[in-house]
């Protein structure tokens, strides 16, 4: 009888220890909500893509000085046009800002150079001329490149989703350009490197201009972004000019030059690592 009594006391007081457990308040680790995602904050990156010039950026003009002392050199007309294309391969890098209106709209700088792997682009021509009853033939080349190319922007853009920006940008562009330009004349039948006389001109200089194009970034990860952009660019002219001896006459004869536009088109792909792209954890408390 004892026993019945002893286990019917253990039985009630393990149900009366469970019932006054579940009546203490728990204790949860706090939750932990996703960061706030900001596009604001400073970026930089990398990038890579080509170039190609515009088919009116080709252009070199040669221009006359004194035909009568160099007739084989007046075969060349003044403000001829030679058209020529460069392009290649490009790669560099970009640093940038952006500060985030509301929640859809994003402003922002970029700043980016990058170097140009490529063939320059050439082009022969010829001309022909007569005096005194002979006929001269005037032969040249000229080419033209570009090394390098950066830019300074500013960017407006507009987030089609959270994660995804569609931009719009345009600024200020330089780039190293190069030009040159390879002349030969000859009497009747004559060949390049003739004995009616030759020159070369050099330009290589570092020449500024602009820029406009648009593009879209993608934030993948919670401080990456990929990108893919297009730029149109267009810088400055180049000027080479200098002389020719005739070595029929022995006298300096002909004045020339060479002027060249440099534009044309940009398309490239990055990725960019994004500095405090997000904010600190939100810790909800219940």
């Amino acid at each position: 009888m004892d026993k019945k009594i002893a286990l019917a006391a253990a039985l009630a007081a393990s149900f009366s220890g469970s019932a006054l457990a579940a009546d203490l308040p728990s204790k949860k680790a706090p939750v932990v909500a996703p960061p706030a995602l900001t596009w604001t904050g400073f970026y930089v990156g990398a990038n890579a893509g080509g170039l190609w010039s515009g088919n009116n950026s080709g252009s070199l003009k040669i221009y006359g000085g004194q035909p009568g002392l160099a007739p084989a050199l007046s075969a060349i007309p003044a403000g001829r046009n030679v058209f020529n294309n460069y392009g290649g391969f490009l790669g560099g890098g970009q640093v940038g800002y952006n500060y985030q209106l509301m929640k859809s709209f994003v402003i922002g700088a970029e700043a980016d150079i990058q170097g140009m792997a490529g063939s320059a682009g050439a082009a022969n021509f010829t001309g022909v001329s007569s005096s005194s009853g002979t006929t001269y033939t005037t032969y040249g080349k000229a080419s033209s490149n570009l090394q390098y190319i950066g830019t300074v922007r500013g960017r407006v853009g507009y987030l089609v989703m959270p994660t995804l920006l569609a931009y719009g940008t345009a600024g200020f562009a330089y780039g190293g350009v190069s030009t040159n330009v390879w002349l030969a004349t000859g009497g009747s039948g004559g060949t390049y490197g003739g004995s009616g006389g030759g020159t070369s001109l050099a330009y290589s200089n570092t020449q500024a201009g602009w820029t406009a194009g648009g593009g879209v970034e993608w934030m993948f990860l919670p401080n990456w972004s990929a990108k893919a952009e297009y730029l149109y660019y267009s810088l400055s002219n180049g000027y080479a000019s200098g002389g020719v001896i005739d070595t029929n006459t022995g006298l300096w004869g002909y004045g020339i030059g060479a002027s060249r536009s440099y534009n044309g088109n940009i398309v490239r792909a990055g990725v960019n690592y994004h500095f405090n792209f997000a904010s600190a954890p939100v810790v909800a408390k219940y």
